[in-house]
Formats: structure tokens, C-alpha cells, sequence
């Protein structure tokens, strides 16, 4: 990753004790960035992570500084604010069981807590914020998913409204293999008690990227982003069967249980919509969706409107490249945390 840009900046991260914001620190301790701070509101994650850094960085430890705050409180993301060059904001309430019975929860933390982060990045002139969404967004039939479309409509009206010097950019990827929440752990801890692996449904598909790319999809916003852009990277998908196959391949044979979707479960995701694919760019390994640039001209909507409105279909986990077992078993050895879980490290793993 290329990091010559952040030479002598200072970059914060909300949400930084999770897992992503662990790999940003894998790829940034030993660049000349001035100043990482990590924003969050888990004082026991930042204590474990400052002794972490401490015991394994001990001559970069000193480049990041922790801030005890919350998203949803308006004057503890600006106290934190003052003298950020970039953001990456990671803050989000992710998992779907949870959102689904708490939907006012994620409204809080995704759509107030991203407005409240825009807002103060804006008047304290930060240059660049790079916010992470998920495939969820993408015709959403969850609370979960309903908040991050939501949190992405707020950062296209930042964008696209007095952003002034700053410029917002969006990421949406699919399912970051071994994060907070996610089945790869669930299944390595089951093979480990001898319990069944639990898969809702079989046939169902999902987006594989591990964490190292989903940096990688941030510093490439990053780099290329003009204000209200959305990038989505081309990820690989497996069934739901597969991957608990591929699992089992690795770590050990067990019975598969099948136990019926969750809350707000889509059989496939979808990662760019039928709209979207009509203003997408393809940029190699990414799509650039860029931003709609009509303005409040009630004429363009209901007088003018336009000819062809979306494309033959969206980019889904169902019609991406599909790997097979041996694929997704190879794919799936890419996490660091499987890599840490085959050597009977996982408990070192950051998610």
C-alpha cells in the first residue's frame, strides 16, 4: 500500500479497535504518517491495544494516541478532531440480529453518529474522510442495512452541500472474512468443541474479502476519490456450504447442522445496484460509482426525467465469480486470523 500521501499527517480512525482498525495499523506503524488517533468508545479495546503496540511496536507506539469518545455525541468527535488532515470512519453498529431488534440503536450510531462525524471533519477543514459501508446498503431489507443506506444518502448530501475543502468519499464491500460478527470464527470455534457447524442456509451466497483488501479499498478511495464517490471493490463469493466445507477441509471434519436463516438474512447480497451499474466506472479491480450530481430541480424529476434509469441487473454475490470449495478454502487461508487459528493462536486475533 502506497502511504507517501500520509507522510507527517494525521489520520483518525472512529471505530478504531476493531478489526479494521487493527489492519490500518499493520499497514501504517512503520510509514512516516505523524500521528495515527484512534476514536472509540471502549476504554478496555484501547487499553488492550496500547499495551498491544506497546509490547510488539514499541518504537512506533508513540505515533498513535487514543480518544475516548462516541459518535453519537457531537462534542466528543470535534474534541477529538482538531488538527486531522484525514479520516477513515469505521464507527458503525454491524451485526443484523442485533440492529433488527434494536433498529433506533443503529440509527443512532450509523446515520447520527456519520452525520455528527461529517460535520465536525468539515468545520475543522479535514481534508479528506473515507467512510465504510456494506453490501447491506445495497437494496436493503434489514435495519441494518436500512441504516447504512441511510448513512450513505447523509455522506452524498455532505458531498454534495458546503463540504468546502473537505472531500467525503464512500466504500461498500461484502462480507470481511474472521471480523467482529462474522461465521469463520463461529465455525473454527464449533469444530474446536466438537459441535456441529452451523449453516442457515446452504445455498446461500456471500462476498469473501479479508482485511488486508478492505484497507486496501480505503487507501484506493483515498487516492482516487472525487466528493460523493462510491467504490466498490470486485470481490469472489462462496455459498454458505461451501465455506463451512472449506472450513472443515482446514480445521476438521464435523456434522453440518442446518438451522434456518436469521433475522433480516438475504439469500444473495447485493454489492451495486441496477441504478448504480448505469454511473459506474470500471477501474480494474474496483468500480467507481460516481455521484448523482442533480440538484433540486423539481423539472429534471417530474418533466424531464431521464431515458433509461437502470441497468439489466445489479453486481451480486449470486452472478460475481463463484468459487468453488477448493477456492474458497484457499481464499479463506488469506485471513489472519485463520492463519493465527491453524498454529492455536486465534485468541491473539484482533476482531
Amino acid at each position: 500500500m502506497a502511504t507517501e500521501a500520509f507522510e507527517g499527517k494525521t489520520l483518525m480512525i472512529t471505530g478504531g479497535t476493531g478489526s479494521f482498525g487493527n489492519t490500518v495499523l499493520k499497514h501504517f506503524l512503520n510509514s512516516e504518517i505523524g500521528e495515527i488517533r484512534i476514536f472509540s468508545r471502549d476504554e478496555k479495546k484501547q487499553d488492550d491495544m496500547r499495551h498491544r503496540l506497546q509490547a510488539t511496536h514499541p518504537g512506533e507506539a508513540g505515533k498513535v494516541r487514543f480518544f475516548i469518545g462516541d459518535v453519537r455525541d457531537p462534542q466528543s468527535v470535534r474534541d477529538a478532531m482538531h488538527g486531522v488532515d484525514f479520516i477513515f470512519h469505521a464507527a458503525a453498529l454491524k451485526q443484523v440480529p442485533s440492529c433488527e431488534f434494536f433498529p433506533m440503536e443503529a440509527v443512532r450510531t450509523n446515520v447520527i453518529g456519520t452525520d455528527n462525524v461529517l460535520h465536525a471533519a468539515i468545520a475543522e477543514g479535514v481534508e479528506r474522510v473515507v467512510c465504510l459501508s456494506t453490501d447491506k446498503a445495497a437494496y436493503p431489507i434489514n435495519a441494518m442495512g436500512k441504516s447504512k443506506a441511510l448513512m450513505e444518502s447523509v455522506i452524498y448530501a455532505n458531498a454534495r452541500t458546503g463540504a468546502g475543502r473537505t472531500t467525503i468519499c464512500c466504500t461498500r464491500y461484502g462480507n470481511v472474512m474472521c471480523s467482529r460478527g462474522s461465521v469463520i470464527p463461529l465455525f473454527i470455534k464449533q469444530i474446536r468443541e466438537g459441535r456441529p457447524v452451523t449453516v442457515t442456509d446452504p445455498s446461500m451466497t456471500r462476498f469473501l474479502m479479508n482485511l488486508d483488501e478492505a484497507v486496501d479499498l480505503v487507501q484506493f478511495a483515498f487516492e482516487h476519490a472525487n466528493p460523493g464517490d462510491l467504490f466498490i471493490q470486485k470481490a469472489p463469493a462462496s455459498t454458505i456450504g461451501d465455506l463451512a466445507e472449506a472450513v472443515q477441509r482446514v480445521f476438521g471434519r464435523t456434522e453440518t447442522q442446518v438451522i434456518g436463516t436469521r433475522h433480516g438474512e438475504k439469500l444473495f447480497e447485493t454489492l451495486m445496484t441496477r441504478e448504480e451499474m448505469l454511473r459506474a466506472e470500471d477501474m480494474g479491480e474496483y468500480f467507481r460509482v460516481r455521484s448523482d450530481s442533480r440538484d433540486l430541480n423539481y423539472d429534471k424529476f417530474f418533466v424531464e426525467g431521464t431515458v433509461r434509469t437502470q441497468a439489466d441487473e445489479s453486481y451480486t454475490s449470486h452472478n460475481t465469480r463463484r468459487l468453488d470449495v477448493e477456492g474458497t478454502v484457499e481464499k479463506i487461508k488469506t485471513a489472519e486470523y485463520v492463519q493465527l487459528a491453524l498454529q492455536g493462536r486465534e485468541a491473539e486475533a484482533v476482531q
